[in-house]
């Protein structure tokens, strides 16, 4: 089915503009066909739909598979360090009983009523300084851990959270797109902080607690790496240690860019802290401190810890080969200049600025599926028009951001790695994960615009 459409252009030259969006269309229809109908694999249904996609798209043949071959390479690069260290941080967290120990205490401390906002209020926090990728990995334990102790629906405990970790990754600085924003509209990160956290917490809100209520129908059984047999409580390792360890990359990330903040740009420091602060390092670091803590400490041999490390990295290759899967065929949009004609396109509808780098950076995102390539290529877009209007840079930044969240779906890495981890079927992500960052993006944008109205009457 998906193949007929490659007749609709020709392979030797561009595909006109307003074939852009239809083979687009076409393509992500044939995702869902493979994986949803043919129970095809997904990474191989990827590579089956990239590759004719790029070449209606108007590549050449040899420019395709590169394309395949640099989204492959740079996703896995930006992710995998991350994924397999936070994978094996992940499994010893649960092992040692520390994940039970932390549920234990916040349920004690809150209730299993509010444990919800218990996890969303944790996932605000952690993910302040903390990248998504890393951010989801350390949290997965914590949230299986509860949902098997008190058996509750994983999908209504965990989106919470979830969604708290993706909103200030597309809204807040020190995140790589918003902080890019910034420094593209130049405006003021303090500025652009605050606002977001005006905007964030209400959409965290609207898309976490209040719309999982209507989640608990959904049956979810977790990646199994991370369900541990419970331990004996006077075997689990204590309260401090099992936070300190299990937190660690938020402590450290955090320590390191409050240095980065305090000191000189241009101290001598300054390569150490960067270096410090790369997503790698952090894990990396993390997970050898709780190899020990974790451990050794608590009576472990050094075989079975590398043992429980290397099932934790057979249980995440398949989810890193769905999201290099997914970084191919946005790779392959990107070098088609896929991106650039659909934002030309948009460009001179008329609308508000604000709501015009929304819907840019939307478009985009749900084309590409790169928060982050959506928000560069939506503020290159909106750049001169900056220039000539009276719009807000700060909340230009945080309407881009929002738009940049808008339906995450196949192209998007962070769609398989929750469907992956959580063990759901399409359906159900799309109504969950997806519907998720929906809601997150509309209600971003809609508190934009409230304090675009606001803020000139506040003086």
């Amino acid at each position: 089915m998906f193949f007929s459409f490659l007749s609709l252009t020709s392979f030797s030259h561009p595909a006109l503009p307003h074939m852009t969006l239809l083979i687009i269309l076409l393509a992500v229809l044939a995702l869902i066909v493979l994986i949803s109908w043919g129970k095809v694999n997904a990474f191989l249904a990827f590579l089956l739909v990239t590759i004719p996609a790029g070449l209606a798209l108007g590549l050449a043949p040899a420019r395709v598979m590169a394309a395949v071959q640099q989204g492959l390479g740079d996703t896995l690069g930006s992710v995998a360090l991350v994924v397999v260290l936070g994978a094996m941080l992940g499994k010893l967290v649960a092992d040692s009983g520390a994940a039970q120990q932390i549920a234990a205490t916040l349920i004690k401390a809150f209730g299993t009523r509010h444990i919800q906002w218990t996890l969303m209020v944790t996932g605000f926090i952690v993910g302040i300084p903390l990248f998504y990728n890393v951010g989801f990995l350390l949290m997965m334990p914590l949230i299986f851990s509860v949902v098997y102790q008190y058996r509750l629906p994983a999908v209504y405990v965990g989106l919470p959270m979830l969604a708290a970790l993706s909103v200030l990754h597309g809204f807040l600085p020190p995140h790589p797109s918003p902080t890019a924003l910034v420094v593209q509209f130049h405006a003021d990160m303090g500025r652009t902080f605050l606002y977001g956290l005006l905007v964030a917490v209400p959409a965290i809100i609207i898309a976490g607690p209040l719309y999982t209520r209507t989640l608990k129908g959904i049956v979810s059984q977790p990646l199994a790496t991370f369900v541990a047999e419970p331990v004996p409580t006077e075997a689990l390792p204590g309260r401090v240690n099992s936070f300190v360890s299990s937190l660690l990359p938020v402590l450290v990330l955090g320590v390191v860019l409050g240095l980065r903040a305090a000191l000189p740009p241009g101290g001598p420091l300054a390569p150490a802290l960067n270096f410090l602060a790369d997503p790698g390092v952090v894990m990396l670091l993390s997970l050898v401190v709780a190899t020990f803590s974790l451990g050794t400490s608590l009576g472990k041999s050094r075989a079975a810890i590398m043992e429980a490390y290397a099932a934790a990295v057979r249980d995440v290759a398949p989810i890193l080969l769905i999201i290099g899967g997914a970084g191919a065929l946005k790779e392959v949009l990107v070098a088609s200049g896929a991106s650039s004609q659909i934002a030309a396109g948009l460009s001179h509808t008329g609308l508000p600025p604000l709501v015009l780098g929304w819907l840019i950076a939307g478009i985009i995102r749900v084309c590409l599926g790169s928060a982050t390539v959506a928000g560069l290529t939506a503020a290159g877009i909106m750049l001169p028009t900056m220039a000539h209007s009276p719009a807000n840079p700060n909340l230009m930044v945080l309407a881009i951001g929002a738009g940049s969240l808008l339906f995450s779906h196949f192209n998007d890495g962070g769609f398989w790695l929750f469907k992956e981890y959580f063990n759901l079927s399409i359906k159900d992500t799309l109504r969950s994960w997806s519907a998720m960052e929906t809601i997150v993006s509309v209600v971003g944008l809609l508190g934009v615009l409230l304090l675009d109205w606001a803020l000139p009457l506040l003086g």
